[in-house]
């Protein structure tokens, strides 16, 4: 089978163009052309008069090899890689002394133990929040009643922050395995449409993720995993041996309990900032990461339509337009777009009391009335919180507590239009643009919970994303803060074999490790780490 890739069509094609194209691009007749198969396909948009759509095809034809050989030089005319997932290890067949332990059911825990199960390894789950259904009515909790359960909330349970976001399916890791395939493919089994496999941005959106995540849990427990929901890490239990090597022998469980563990997977997540501190405390090496800082901003969708597409806005085919911008100042910084949530909305993020965290979320149709993305400001540790590994956390934090103060201490979040941000003065009422936060809003002057330099950046970036975005600085658009858990503030470094430099037996592991940015990003190091677990387990 050989695979055709940047093989272009006007978006309005018939049905009859693709094998034909397919023919031109191969040189071969309608009669050579046995089979083909989408692949992957994406939109071009850059000329938003003639929008073409863009092919990747997998085809069977007659006489493959002499097709082939006239293209031994096209990289766009190649075998159709393998992507199929083979799996490295198996457990043995009398079991292991112990079970590897996970901790976390996010995203990466999830894919983790999802591979240990399939190899025959019979993981168990730890998760400090609740079952999926349970955790969204906690969620919704804060969203509608300001209620705020700091152990099952967006950060906290079953699926973790990516269950109540956009449920974006694509990154920018390069992996030769194609690990991302399988994490597409198991989703598929467990409930995702079909055309996340084939689109180039494909998205599932949170209602969907749930019924996924249930599905998935039911898996891994039919092939012998085992869930403890409401079980939160406290403690490790280390050996150290007579040359100073450590190694992990056991976890502490809030519960009282005590559970031997030498094989563990750390998929804590961004947020589990007393986790943290609690691993600091240990001696597990850690070191300070990059982040970002910043607002939620929302435009009508049908702006950002507009704007991409032009004529064509609310084409079915294109849905609802997306972007991606960013702009170094003169300052030094660097002021881009963040997670953005086409047809979505602005959600109480927070996992802590006192304090206001945003975010972006949306449902597989994309069909709220507002479009939001981060408006964020890259933030340097040796420039912006130097010293401690852990002064990022302290950053955020404060913050977010300015942000809940400023929103009126009660979980509302401040905000403040475009306009009146760029000219320095606190809002005092709204305009064409109605901000979808739950539980609502305080307009205020939001320069007085975000640093100085992020104002500053942010006010010298906006009207340029307008020149790029029709309406993007439009004067009625509204701010929403504070964003601050873009990504984990710390990273838990590991070694080649996927093992804390320092602490045998502990494999951190995803965003909160700092190895990973979204759904597929974090389910990919999951599977990675779980294959490293099967090996130092001599699977």
């Amino acid at each position: 089978m050989l695979r055709i890739t940047e093989l272009t069509l006007p978006l309005h094609h018939p049905d009859e163009a693709l094998p034909a194209a397919i023919c031109r691009r191969l040189r071969i007749t309608p009669r050579e052309l046995v089979r083909h198969v989408v692949a992957r396909r994406a939109h071009d948009a850059r000329d938003k008069t003639s929008i073409l759509l863009v092919y990747s095809v997998d085809v069977n034809v007659k006489n493959e090899e002499a097709v082939l050989a006239r293209f031994r030089k096209d990289r766009h005319v190649q075998r159709t890689p393998d992507t199929r997932y083979k799996f490295v290890a198996q457990a043995p067949s009398g079991g292991t002394a112990r079970r590897p332990v996970v901790v976390g059911a996010g995203p990466c825990g999830l894919f983790a133990g999802l591979i240990l199960a399939q190899m025959g390894y019979r993981p168990i789950i730890l998760d400090r929040g609740k079952v999926v259904r349970e955790r969204t009515k906690d969620t919704w909790g804060l969203w509608r009643r300001s209620v705020l359960n700091p152990e099952s909330n967006v950060q906290f349970g079953e699926g973790g922050a990516g269950t109540f976001s956009d449920g974006k399916l694509y990154s920018r890791i390069k992996d030769p395995r194609h690990l991302d395939r399988k994490v597409l493919t198991e989703f598929v089994k467990a409930g995702a449409p079909e055309e996340i496999l084939t689109e180039a941005h494909p998205h599932i959106g949170t209602f969907r993720l749930v019924t996924m995540v249930e599905s998935m849990r039911e898996t891994i427990e039919a092939l012998g995993g085992e869930y403890r929901f409401e079980h939160r890490v406290e403690g490790l239990d280390l050996a150290v041996d007579a040359q100073g090597n450590r190694r992990v022998r056991g976890l502490h469980l809030h519960t009282g309990d005590y559970l031997e563990a030498d094989h563990v997977v750390l998929a804590i997540g961004h947020s589990a900032r007393d986790t943290f501190f609690m691993l600091q405390a240990a001696g597990v090496h850690v070191e300070p990461k990059p982040f970002s800082i910043g607002v939620r901003i929302e435009h009508p969708q049908s702006w950002i339509d507009a704007a991409r597409f032009g004529a064509e806005a609310g084409n079915p085919i294109l849905g609802a337009a997306d972007y991606s911008i960013s702009h170094h100042c003169s300052n030094g910084r660097t002021v881009y777009s963040f997670c953005m949530c086409p047809g979505g909305t602005v959600v109480a993020a927070t996992s802590e009391e006192g304090r206001v965290a945003t975010n972006g979320m949306s449902q597989y149709s994309r069909n709220e009335r507002n479009a939001n993305s981060g408006l964020v400001v890259a933030i340097d540790p040796a420039r912006d919180y130097p010293g401690d590994p852990l002064a990022g956390i302290a950053f955020q934090r404060h913050w977010e507590s300015l942000a809940y103060v400023a929103g009126g201490s009660s979980y509302k979040a401040p905000a403040q239009k475009l306009g009146d941000f760029l000219a320095a003065r606190p809002s005092e009422g709204l305009g064409q643009v109605i901000p979808s936060y739950r539980p609502g809003v305080h307009l205020t002057d939001l320069a007085q919970c975000l640093p100085e330099f992020a104002v500053t950046a942010m006010r010298e970036a906006l009207p340029v994303f307008g020149r790029l975005i029709p309406g993007y600085d439009h004067p009625d658009v509204v701010l929403t803060g504070v964003e601050t858990r873009t990504s984990s503030p710390v990273r838990f470094t590991r070694g080649a074999d996927f093992q804390s430099l320092n602490t045998a037996g502990l494999f951190p592991a995803g965003e909160g490790a700092g190895y990973a940015g979204g759904i597929l990003s974090a389910a990919v190091d999951g599977i990675k780490v779980a294959e490293a677990v099967a090996a130092s387990l001599g699977g």
